[in-house]
């Protein structure tokens, strides 16, 4: 932590703060700090200032020191939230290289680094007028009902208004009384962050002294109900073994379970027998302690761990290849129980929430109260009190997704990164469009902490840099108790002849049914939600369109409605076609909805869930399906892609993959690499005991040369196969790539600065390094049309600092430009 050093004599030293603002200005602001705070304001520190005219925002310390701005006349810092800075100073180095290395404004980051609930909130408040005449004043009687009620509470919130008056405009009072000279508004900051409570209930002290207890019993002997009130508190809290457990008291909630009579308990409370009070508690109290937890390996995980830790000498960075259900989990809690007794803090970073719900259960047994978990799916002060554990040293080990790289750690030892070939780990909307897997290593740098990529199909680049002995590279290539990779059928779409179910293979159905018959379990995998894609009218063809984006609308048939996907906007099912009228209208292709209504028509006794983004948008979604299908509850799971994701299910002996042509063959240069990733990645589910699996896989090319490497297991065949390609055409890992979008509400305003702009890149980086522009797939977004243009930069003989400063500078200058007024340019640095 940085300090400033302060003079001892009576002369007050004016001191000032550069600070970050969490907004995307490209600049940090300089604020005076009052005298009193001299002494307590460190860097990292949250500072409340007013930036504009009306905002009052939270800002992070990044500078202390004794230059006053030249430009402009310094603030005030109107509050120090913090006795002792929450943003390390290891942090505030991740958030500037971040800024640096991915082209956006710091603020941005610390927008998205620091949890909501550490921010503070405004709300306008309104009092009378200290110096109003307020007899001499005409009102309304609107306004004379808001003054009488200001008169009793002095201050109410501007939104409790229009419940006072019962009027839902309420400016216009409001102003005419601001002109009056009635009222005052001003803001009221207060902090997000609530504590969690608990109320308690214990007895009031003199009961519980001498023969107290013996005289409350003799007197409640002929007042059964509040008697049992008494008994059911002495059930949980026995003072006479324990005086001091009194002083703990017991949850309310406990006290008045059952029979339990509420009023007989508040009479208690007035005739001064009990007392209620509150609590604050950790909201993960409730994890368990720790438990011994002997692993046993085998002997190629063994000798595995023993690897990583070989190269853990000579490298930061090492790869973990490792088949999917060869124990790589194993491993990790290894590696991170041996950070934790060493006295440091580990990260294990995952891709998704649904991977994250169930891998908690696992290690909960292991880590117990040490752990902290921390994704999107928790509120703001459950991350807050993540947050805080974390920064106290109270979490050993923390289990999150890409957001968790911002925690405060104070020592870390290890970073485990599951799933490092994952997309999930990039950010792609809004900045910083960072990548969690490659920040993690910049992480690790600024800590001198390890890093351990983890994947049984790893993305071209970090095969290609292990490979090449830029990172360690470590091989589990067994499946753990001798368990046997699944067989890999590959079948053409001849559909069962099943009324309104022809979108399984006849192979996949027999397979189904037979899995059915012996009690084992199956998964459908379609990266495709809704019902299907889309409508279509047999006579003219027509297809619904979304009004704000260039794509087809989804039908979704359990909300019966057409729904896009790109900016949620939503439209009733049509009886009949808006072209021509005909009423003519079938579905077109499928999603993981038609799949689910499908089965239940082929398997009516099945027991059937889906797993998608429609049905896990509530908090414990992902928990409560993922273990009902581990329980044995569910026999076939529909679902995207997060069914990919490392899960490990012991009773699942069949997979059906549905629509694997609509992968391999989408343009963009990774698709290969993305379809042989999920296909190997959806497979590996299938046969994780004894009994062997099987996958089917519906192509209408089962000779692609991906089927065939899927069907082998063969990664090595695959990498060897897709390196060659991305060196003959210039892709990573040989160049970076910088996507710059332009966006418009016009068309032409859109086309015209996205080639303005190549000209210039052009210019300045050559044509053999530029391609574009050019209409992303779907070209268009909310009501804003796009433009895209690729930057392909050579990854030894380019400063790419300079190279990022320049294209920064360029971006800005034709953002200046009249003619492309309103035009938003975005730059993706590594897109994804």
């Amino acid at each position: 932590m940085l300090e400033l050093e302060f003079n001892n004599s009576e002369e007050q030293i004016t001191y000032f703060a550069d600070v970050i603002l969490p907004l995307p200005v490209p600049r940090l602001f300089t604020y005076r700090i009052p005298f009193e705070h001299n002494e307590n304001i460190a860097v990292g520190s949250r500072v409340i200032v007013e930036f504009g005219k009306n905002k009052v925002l939270t800002a992070i310390v990044s500078k202390l020191h004794q230059n006053p701005p030249t430009e402009y006349q310094a603030k005030y810092i109107l509050e120090l939230m913090d006795s002792n800075p929450i943003v390390t100073e290891e942090q505030l180095k991740l958030f500037n290289w971040i800024s640096d290395y991915y082209l956006c404004h710091i603020g941005e980051v610390v927008n998205v680094a620091i949890p909501s609930g550490l921010k503070i909130s405004s709300e306008s408040k309104i009092q009378l007028h200290p110096s109003a005449e307020i007899d001499e004043i005409i009102f309304d009687l609107s306004e004379q009902l808001l003054i009488e009620y200001l008169k009793k509470e002095e201050t109410i919130a501007q939104s409790e208004v229009q419940h006072i008056i019962g009027k839902k405009n309420i400016y216009p009072l409001v102003k005419s009384l601001v002109n009056k000279g009635a009222i005052l508004i001003y803001q009221e900051v207060k902090e997000k962050y609530v504590p969690k409570r608990l109320k308690k209930v214990r007895l009031q002290n003199q009961h519980t002294i001498d023969k107290a207890l013996e005289l409350l019993f003799a007197e409640l002997s002929s007042k059964p109900k509040q008697l049992n009130v008494l008994l059911r508190y002495l059930q949980n809290v026995p003072l006479l073994e324990d005086p001091s457990r009194n002083e703990q008291g017991l949850l309310k909630s406990v006290l008045m379970e059952g029979d339990i009579s509420t009023s007989s308990f508040n009479t208690l409370k007035k005739t001064g027998v009990f007392e209620e009070f509150e609590v604050i508690v950790n909201r993960f109290e409730d994890l368990p302690a720790s438990q011994e937890h002997e692993i046993v390996f085998s002997a190629s995980q063994e000798n595995a761990r023993n690897q990583i830790l070989e190269q853990f000498e000579e490298k930061d960075i090492v790869l973990l290849h490792g088949l999917t259900g060869s124990g790589k989990t194993e491993v990790y809690i290894d590696l991170i129980q041996q950070v934790i007794d060493s006295g440091s803090q580990a990260l294990y970073l995952l891709p998704e929430i649904a991977l994250t719900t169930q891998i908690v259960s696992r290690l909960k047994k292991v880590f117990g109260d040490k752990m902290g978990v921390y994704h999107s799916k928790f509120s703001d002060n459950e991350r807050v009190d993540i947050w805080k554990g974390v920064h106290s040293g109270h979490f050993s080990l923390v289990v999150g997704v890409r957001s968790s790289i911002f925690l405060p750690f104070k020592d870390l030892g290890l970073i485990i990164v599951d799933e490092e070939h994952d997309s999930s780990y990039k950010q792609v909307d809004p900045a910083p469009r960072y990548n969690a897997r490659d920040t993690a290593m910049v992480l690790g740098k600024t800590h001198k902490a390890k890093v351990l990529l983890g994947s049984a199909t790893p993305s071209i680049e970090t095969y290609h840099h292990a490979i090449n002995g830029t990172f360690g590279f470590v091989q589990l290539l067994e499946r753990f108790a001798h368990a046997t990779l699944p067989d890999i059928h590959p079948v053409k779409p001849n559909y069962a002849t099943v009324e309104n179910a022809s979108s399984f293979n006849i192979q996949l159905c027999d397979a189904l049914k037979a899995a059915l018959e012996n009690n084992e379990q199956a998964i459908i995998f379609q990266n495709r939600r809704g019902y299907s894609p889309f409508i279509t009218c047999n006579e003219c063809n027509h297809v619904p369109q979304c009004s704000n984006c260039a794509v087809s609308l989804t039908y979704h048939q359990y909300s019966k409605d057409l729904r896009c996907h790109y900016c949620g906007y939503t439209q009733g099912v049509p009886t009949n076609c808006s072209s021509c009228g005909s009423t003519n209208l079938r579905n077109v292709g499928l999603g993981t909805e038609r799949i689910e209504d499908e089965l239940s028509q082929l398997f009516p006794e099945a027991r059937i869930q889906r797993m998608d983004l429609d049905t896990t948008r509530k908090k414990h979604s992902y928990q409560q399906i993922i273990d009902a299908f581990s329980n044995g509850q569910t026999d076939i799971l529909v679902g995207t892609q997060m069914l990919s994701k490392g899960m490990d299910f012991g009773g699942v002996s069949l997979v059906g993959i549905v629509d694997t042509d609509r992968m391999m063959f989408f343009p963009d240069f990774r698709s290969h690499e993305r379809a042989f990733q999920l296909l190997m990645q959806v497979s590996g589910r299938a046969g994780r005991r004894e009994k062997k699996g099987h996958v089917f896989i519906q192509t209408n090319t089962p000779d692609h040369p991906i089927i065939e490497t899927v069907k082998k297991g063969d990664y090595y065949q695959f990498f060897k196969r897709e390196i060659v390609e991305r060196e003959q055409f210039h892709y990573p890992p040989f160049v970076r790539i910088i996507k710059i979008t332009t966006k418009h509400i016009s068309s032409e305003t859109c086309d015209r600065a996205a080639h303005r702009l190549a000209k210039i890149l052009i210019n300045k980086f050559g044509q053999h390094r530029i391609i574009g522009p050019q209409e992303p797939v779907i070209s268009k977004i909310r009501n804003q049309f796009l433009m895209n243009i690729q930057i392909k930069l050579e990854r030894k003989g380019i400063d790419l600092k300079k190279a990022k400063d320049m294209l920064q500078e360029i971006v800005d200058h034709v953002k200046t430009l009249s003619d492309y007024k309103g035009t938003t340019i975005i730059i993706d640095v590594d897109p994804v």
